[in-house]
């Protein structure tokens, strides 16, 4: 596969290969859209099947983070970087040090932060190479996953309130799949609310780990998409939502924090065939990024939680502009993003005077 023939190429600006044989580095860089702003996204550490599984994730996400930015308001582009390799036995320092040397050559149009498989001092060893990281703990923002965690509480808990019309998640039953980070701060704010949690992980320690810690009951990877449930909430990889999965779903909602969770657009059409509400990705997992937006010398965390508190307020004018166009969600949510940056494009003509 070349990147031009891709399917998920979407007229990107930039995508860029970087190998440093040193240190054993091989990275790929996506650039989607800067109409407006640098481009912010993660660095995911993935050891992907094939480059070609690499090329295809880091376009989908790219295009990701530009809506996700643009739907949240920010004055921010669309960015993502992968880096090829198993996260627990493949790191060091030195590696990412040549990863923030390959981001330094961008001169700033690509800004990296946290993401699947790498950590905050990950990236803070990144930054020895370059000052164009986010999300560590210089600029005051530090570990974005209890921002994203919150943000997807809150957008769940809008989802919730739409479709199931309650007033809280207490006494719900919700499936989470996946218990990083993200997953299992979003755990944690369910039970505390008093939801009834099932939960799967690809590490059994993690699972082990809600089941003590949160009274969850466990199930296998293979199970956890096809659980009776009130809300399903996808934390792991993307693409989890396609032909074989969506005929098997009893849920009534879907919302979590995975990244791409609709394989392909037409399966939101099939959602909303099955009366399943969707809660698009990249509006209810934005409450990482919003947080990064405010770090710097004035960086108020107070003042940046509210904002991502927020993610209530826009997945519920999304599935009200949906219910009303009888729409898919995730096709409002592309339309709201993209009438922003059309704007944004539009030349400002002033009137001559005199």
């Amino acid at each position: 596969m070349t990147v031009f023939s891709s399917k998920d190429f979407d007229d990107h600006e930039t995508v860029l290969f970087f190998r440093d044989q040193d240190t054993g580095l091989k990275a790929i860089i996506a650039i989607h859209d800067t109409t407006l702003g640098p481009a912010l996204g993660g660095t995911r550490m993935w050891n992907y099947a094939s480059e070609d599984e690499a090329v295809t994730d880091v376009l989908r996400l790219s295009r990701g983070m530009t809506y996700k930015s643009a739907l949240a308001g920010l004055n921010l582009g669309g960015g993502k970087s992968v880096i090829i390799g198993n996260s627990r036995t493949d790191k060091s320092d030195a590696l990412f040090e040549a990863f923030g040397r390959a981001v330094d050559r961008l001169n700033g149009s690509y800004i990296a932060a946290e993401d699947v498989g790498t950590t905050v001092p990950d990236l803070e060893a990144a930054r020895r190479s370059t000052r164009h990281i986010a999300g560590i703990s210089e600029g005051g923002a530090g570990d974005p996953s209890p921002a994203t965690a919150w943000g997807v509480y809150n957008g769940l808990l809008a989802a919730a309130r739409y479709r199931l019309k309650v007033e809280d998640v207490s006494g719900l039953t919700i499936a989470v799949q996946g218990l990083g980070n993200v997953g299992y701060g979003l755990c944690k704010h369910l039970h505390e609310a008093g939801a009834k949690l099932i939960v799967t992980d690809i590490y059994d320690k993690s699972i082990e780990k809600a089941v003590q810690e949160l009274g969850a009951t466990p199930v296998t990877p293979d199970q956890i998409l096809h659980q009776e449930v009130d809300i399903l909430a996808p934390c792991a990889l993307g693409a989890i939502l396609n032909d074989i999965s969506i005929p098997t779903l009893q849920t009534s909602v879907i919302a979590g924090a995975a990244n791409n969770q609709l394989a392909e657009e037409r399966h939101g059409h099939d959602l909303l065939a099955r009366n399943i509400l969707y809660a698009p990705d990249y509006a209810i997992n934005a409450g990482g990024i919003i947080l990064i937006s405010h770090q710097g010398p004035h960086f108020d965390r107070a003042i940046a939680m509210k904002e991502v508190s927020n993610i209530h307020r826009t997945l519920t004018r999304i599935f009200e502009r949906a219910d009303a166009e009888k729409r898919p969600t995730q096709e409002v949510a592309d339309q709201i993003a993209n009438e922003r940056i059309t704007a944004a494009k539009k030349p400002i003509i002033r009137k001559k005077t005199g």
